[in-house]
């Protein structure tokens, strides 16, 4: 489903003697396919902006269609859109609820496939379960508050794509996991990206998560969007991003002091890729013999 946004602003409190104005005419357009990356600073209106996505705040003011989900349109289905595109909050496992890891994953599917047996439903908690990494007949029975940290993660990311969402959408999703976490969830989400779920949008502080897998990205700040493209396109903009409290991918900073004593380094943010060029540029420095050395 293609997402488009024009002039899209919300004020937290309008009738209150202290309105805050989160988002201030956003326009943004994310199309189907994308693995997406939303950066920001605390405040800059990126949470506010993804939780108009499943109509988690309704619509106030602007323009915003999701595929043929007009949330301008009071005669939107917003359950069934809902059921398309999942949100997954930063510590999901904190929202983990029932006595059992199976009802917690069903949670969904009894909200928004009602008319699913009870067989059917017990086939999509085991296909969810199994795509998080998790063994269905192992965990099922199990209290999710017995589950280790990453496995609680597991068991509430489970319970959102336990509906197969076109649209999935993750909040800091690698927030507080170690190295190796973050890289097996991000393998995850790539590895049902472009199946059942056409399109992933994460929001993210860490600026390497978005340069690696993201393939465009907007940077948010103050209500708007600042930048937005392909994630080389956007870390090139280093002073601009500096300057809104914004860090930077650690390859866009060696090929920013690589660039100050001479050397420019065209890459596209991504480790692999940075490594690679580095090397031909010694290489070729070397008169191709650096292998020898």
């Amino acid at each position: 489903m293609r997402i488009v946004a024009k002039g899209l602003t919300y004020v937290y409190n309008p009738k209150s003697p202290f309105p805050a104005k989160a988002l201030k005419g956003v326009d943004l357009t994310i199309e189907e396919g994308e693995f997406f990356g939303i950066i920001g600073h605390t405040g800059s209106g990126k949470s506010t902006f993804v939780q108009h996505l499943n109509a988690l705040l309704k619509l106030s003011d602007g323009y915003l269609k999701i595929g043929e989900y007009d949330l301008a349109d009071k005669k939107c289905n917003f359950l069934e859109l809902r059921s398309k595109v999942g949100m997954v909050f930063q510590y999901p496992e904190y929202q983990l609820f029932a006595e059992t890891v199976e009802k917690d994953v069903e949670f969904g599917l009894k909200n928004f496939k009602k008319d699913l047996k009870d067989e059917e439903r017990a086939a999509a908690v085991k296909e969810a379960l199994q795509t998080v990494g998790l063994d269905y007949r192992a965990v099922k029975d199990k209290s999710p508050f017995e589950l280790s940290g990453g496995q609680k993660r597991r068991v509430a990311i489970a319970g959102v794509i336990v509906t197969k969402p076109e649209v999935l959408i993750l909040d800091e999703p690698a927030a507080g996991l170690d190295p190796l976490g973050k890289k097996e969830l991000m393998e995850l989400l790539h590895s049902i990206h472009g199946g059942w779920c056409k399109t992933i949008i994460i929001v993210s502080h860490d600026m390497d998560e978005i340069a690696e897998n993201c393939t465009n990205a907007a940077v948010f700040s103050d209500g708007k969007v600042a930048l937005q493209g392909k994630p080389s396109e956007i870390f090139s903009h280093t002073e601009e991003l500096l300057s809104l409290g914004l860090d930077l991918p650690v390859t866009a900073k060696c090929a920013k002091l690589l660039k100050e004593r001479g050397i420019v380094l065209k890459t596209d943010c991504i480790c692999e890729d940075f490594v690679e060029k580095v090397l031909a540029l010694y290489n070729a420095e070397k008169g191709g013999d650096a292998d020898a050395q």
